[in-house]
């Protein structure tokens, strides 16, 4: 793992977009989860700029004594190599990201498309603490569900996102 950086993050289910969500500044990703590999490709789109684009690879492994952290590893591309990249089947999810707080990073996640109606909240474990969590309408830590890591939500539909929030109602 030379080149990989090591990433643990708590995810949480939120009830409903918080207001703090709607007042930062948001960054839309898209994100293509190529199939039968550990890879995405992303696109960023921040306002006012370019796009960035980039190609991740989280292998699961745990470090620091965090059971749940992956090492990530991003390569950045330029416009032809994703139009190349991107004509490879892969699974689809976009979402409008923003950032919250003063203090560690939070992220709040509105879903788009099939997966509208989802809100995430997360941020990465370190060194600088946790972030302030009161005022945000959490329905349930889901750090340890699999069903919602990236590549999960990709393969899902409005249906099944039914029933996944179902299990959190």
């Amino acid at each position: 793992m030379k080149y990989a950086r090591w990433e643990a993050e708590r995810r949480f289910l939120l009830a409903a977009v918080p207001a703090v969500a709607r007042a930062g500044p948001t960054v839309q990703l898209h994100d293509r989860y190529l199939r039968e590999t550990r890879l995405r490709l992303r696109r960023v789109v921040r306002p006012g700029q370019p796009p960035e684009y980039k190609l991740g690879q989280k292998i699961p492994g745990g470090s620091d004594g965090w059971p749940s952290a992956v090492a990530h590893t991003s390569l950045y591309l330029d416009a032809d190599e994703y139009a190349l990249l991107a004509t490879l089947p892969a699974d689809e999810l976009t979402k409008t990201r923003t950032l919250v707080g003063d203090g560690p990073a939070l992220a709040v996640d509105v879903f788009t498309g099939q997966l509208t109606g989802l809100v995430l909240a997360e941020y990465e474990l370190s060194d600088a603490g946790e972030p302030e969590l009161s005022g945000l309408p959490i329905r349930a830590e889901v750090t340890d569900d699999a069903r919602f890591s990236g590549g999960a939500l990709a393969r899902t539909s409005a249906a099944d996102l039914a029933r996944l929030l179902a299990d959190y109602r």
